[in-house]
C-alpha cells in the first residue's frame, strides 16, 4: 500500500515554508502560484506513488527541454495554449464581448520587426523553388462592421520544408523571409503574395516528441499562416488560418484548429486571374476577412506579454 503524507500538518507546514509564505519579503503573487504548484506536485507524488526514479527522470527531462529550447513547443502540444484561449473565450462570454474572427494560439515562432508595407506585400523571396504561388487578401473590419484603414496585419508562415526564417536549421532562409507587416489601405484591405506553406512536425529526436511518444500521440501540425491584427480602439487579434485540404487540418497536435479558420484555397488557372495579379502562371488564392473586437472599458484585456524574438 502506498504511503500518503500530503495532508499531514508536517507536510502542509513544509509547503508554506518552501513557498516563502512565512517570509515577509518577496512577491506575494509568486508565493501564491509556487505554493499551489508545489502542493499539486506533492499531492500527485503521493496519489500516484511516483518513485524517486520517475521524479528524477522528470527533472532530467526538463533540463533537456530547456537545453533544446522546446518549452514553447511542448506548451501547445499539451494543450496549455488552447486552455488559455478557452479561458479568454469564457471571460468574453461572461463580459458579453462579441468576437468576430476567432482567436487561436500564437505559437513560439513570431519575430518582431518584420518589414512594413502599405496594402500589399511580397512575403517570400523566391528562393523556395518548390513553392506554389499563393495570393491571400481580404479586409479588416471594425467591431461594428466598418472597414478599417491603417490596421496592422502581421503575417508569418513556414516554407515548403516546414521551417520558419530565423528558426531554420538548414540556414537557407534570409532574415524575415515569409514575414511582413501590412498596413491596410484606405478601404481596410490587405493583400500579399507568398507560397503555400507546408505543415511541420516536432523534431523527431527532441524532448517534445519523446513525451508525445509516451502519450501515443503524433507531433504534426497542418499547414497554417499566423496573424496578429491590430487597429486603434480594438483588441489585438491573435489567430491563424489552416490550409484547406491539408490531411492534418482536423488533427493538429497543437489544438489550434477552430471553426471559421479554415478558408477555402482556390486554384486559379484562368488567364484573366493570372494577369490581374501580375503573375506568370497558375496560383492558389485565399480570401479571408478579419473582424476585430472592441476594447473592454477602454482596455485591451487579451494582450499577452510573453518573451518573443526581435530582430
Amino acid at each position: 500500500m502506498a504511503i500518503q503524507i500530503f495532508n499531514t500538518p508536517e507536510v502542509q507546514d513544509f509547503l508554506r515554508l518552501a513557498s516563502g509564505l512565512n517570509q515577509s519579503g518577496g512577491n506575494p503573487r509568486a508565493k501564491q502560484i509556487v505554493h499551489r504548484l508545489l502542493s499539486d506536485l506533492f499531492k500527485a507524488i503521493d496519489d500516484l506513488d511516483i518513485t524517486s526514479d520517475e521524479y528524477w527522470a522528470g527533472v532530467a527531462y526538463l533540463n533537456t527541454l530547456g537545453a533544446r529550447g522546446e518549452a514553447g513547443l511542448l506548451s501547445p502540444g499539451l494543450g496549455l495554449d488552447r486552455f488559455l484561449d478557452m479561458r479568454m473565450d469564457a471571460k468574453d462570454k461572461e463580459l458579453g464581448v462579441e468576437n468576430g474572427t476567432p482567436r487561436t494560439i500564437e505559437g513560439p515562432l513570431y519575430v518582431a520587426g518584420a518589414p512594413e508595407a502599405k496594402g500589399f506585400a511580397r512575403l517570400d523571396d523566391g528562393s523556395d523553388k518548390a513553392g506554389h504561388t499563393l495570393i491571400m487578401h481580404g479586409t479588416v473590419y471594425s467591431a461594428d462592421g466598418k472597414p478599417m484603414p491603417n490596421a496592422k496585419v502581421e503575417v508569418w508562415h513556414a516554407n515548403t520544408k516546414g521551417f520558419y526564417s530565423h528558426y531554420d536549421p538548414t540556414g537557407e532562409q534570409k532574415a524575415f523571409n515569409m514575414r511582413r507587416t501590412i498596413i491596410t489601405d484606405d478601404q481596410g484591405r490587405y493583400k500579399f503574395q507568398s507560397i503555400v506553406p507546408q505543415g511541420y512536425g516536432c523534431p523527431p529526436d527532441g524532448p517534445t516528441q519523446a513525451l508525445l511518444n509516451q502519450l501515443g500521440r503524433h507531433g504534426n501540425r497542418p499547414a497554417h499562416i499566423h496573424f496578429f491584427v491590430t487597429a486603434e480602439g480594438h483588441r489585438k487579434l491573435t489567430t491563424q488560418i489552416n490550409i484547406d485540404g491539408d490531411p492534418m487540418v482536423n488533427d493538429d497536435f497543437a489544438y489550434a484548429t477552430r471553426e471559421g479558420l479554415v478558408p477555402a484555397l482556390v486554384e486559379r488557372t484562368d488567364a484573366a486571374s493570372i494577369q490581374a495579379n501580375g503573375l506568370n502562371g497558375p496560383f492558389a488564392e485565399i480570401v479571408f476577412d478579419f473582424k476585430l473586437s472592441s476594447l473592454v472599458n477602454g482596455v485591451d484585456n487579451q494582450l499577452v506579454d510573453r518573451p518573443r524574438l526581435a530582430a
